[in-house]
């Protein structure tokens, strides 16, 4: 029986040992298979711990991106987010609005009246034509930034692969099914600064949230949190629930490719960033997170995983673009 990092108002977020997964004996792996499949089927967000990817690696990674927040304002927006098809860049707080709206003139309103309280800096796969990533200069805090940013890049798309064939073996398909469609890395490393905040921000403003109520657009997404906290999961009750961090695991989500993909049977889970528990003095302090959004290849056709529909009239969507369906929800949401 796992253990549950979260149990709440109906939500059972399942703590679950990803190295029984990677190194355990037929019979381990798919029961952690199972657990991982059910955690998504159910809750739409799992933690694991048992990670190929060290805390104190991760630990140096978090101090990397801390150290490019700490740049000049216009040396950070010197490397300014540009396009949806790119994807890349610094994005100052305020520009982007997560939410749950696609049209882009009721975001706009929503974004000026109750901006997210965020900047980010988001790393893209190096090399493809037309959109580079925007790298800082390499020089006192930030020699090497981009070295640890494009390992880090690699590490997480490989346990987004493991993540994958963890999904496939759970479905009963071909553990390498998932594949052909994540061998390329199209996906997006996105380093989160939340700025310390006074509390009363949020007092004064009942709507104000660090970042909005959200679902994520891609096939999974990994998170490393700090210690703050400030997560919620919605349950099935509506209530938000506290996803608090745990030391040494990462929280992964479907996104809402993924549950296309599988006919819904798998969940794309709302969630949001509040203010965290609360603390001493008047003053929230900052948050930093890394979230390492996963997607299919962006050339890969996306149509219904085989076993997620009993007959030709059981599929729910037509097939689709998985680059173009990005591009359309990456537009509404900047």
């Amino acid at each position: 029986m796992e253990k549950a990092a979260v149990r709440s108002e109906g939500l059972v977020i399942p703590l679950i040992d990803f190295s029984a997964f990677l190194n355990g004996s037929p019979e381990q792996r798919k029961q952690t298979a199972d657990a991982i499949l059910h955690g998504f089927q159910t809750a739409g967000f799992i933690y694991l711990k048992g990670l190929p990817i060290t805390s104190d690696y991760r630990k140096h990674v978090f101090e990397t991106s801390a150290k490019y927040f700490r740049l000049p304002e216009e040396t950070k927006m010197s490397h300014c987010w540009t396009t949806p098809e790119a994807n890349r860049g610094y994005s100052a707080p305020g520009r982007e609005k997560t939410t749950r709206l696609t049209d882009i003139d009721e975001v706009k309103k929503l974004r000026d009246a109750v901006p997210d309280l965020k900047e980010s800096f988001e790393i893209g796969r190096e090399g493809v034509e037309d959109h580079p990533n925007h790298w800082p200069v390499e020089e006192g805090e930030l020699v090497d930034f981009k070295k640890i940013m494009l390992e880090f890049h690699d590490k997480c798309k490989a346990l987004h692969m493991e993540v994958m064939r963890a999904i496939a073996v759970g479905l009963g398909i071909d553990e390498s099914w998932f594949d052909k469609f994540t061998d390329e890395g199209d996906n997006t490393l996105r380093l989160l600064h939340y700025p310390e905040v006074k509390k009363d921000v949020f007092t004064i403003n009942p709507g104000q949230v660090r970042a909005g109520a959200h679902s994520d657009y891609g096939s999974i997404t990994l998170l490393f949190q700090d210690s703050r906290g400030g997560l919620q999961v919605q349950s099935p009750t509506g209530v938000f629930v506290d996803a608090t961090p745990i030391e040494d695991t990462v929280v992964v989500n479907a996104g809402d490719l993924l549950a296309r993909w599988s006919n819904d049977s798998i969940k794309s889970t709302i969630h949001q960033v509040v203010e965290p528990p609360s603390g001493d003095g008047d003053v929230y302090p900052a948050r930093y997170s890394i979230a390492y959004f996963c997607n299919p290849n962006f050339k890969s056709h996306i149509e219904a995983i085989p076993g997620t529909y009993a007959s030709e009239q059981d599929r729910k969507y037509e097939g689709i673009n998985s680059g173009q369906y990005l591009v359309q929800r990456l537009t509404a949401t900047y």
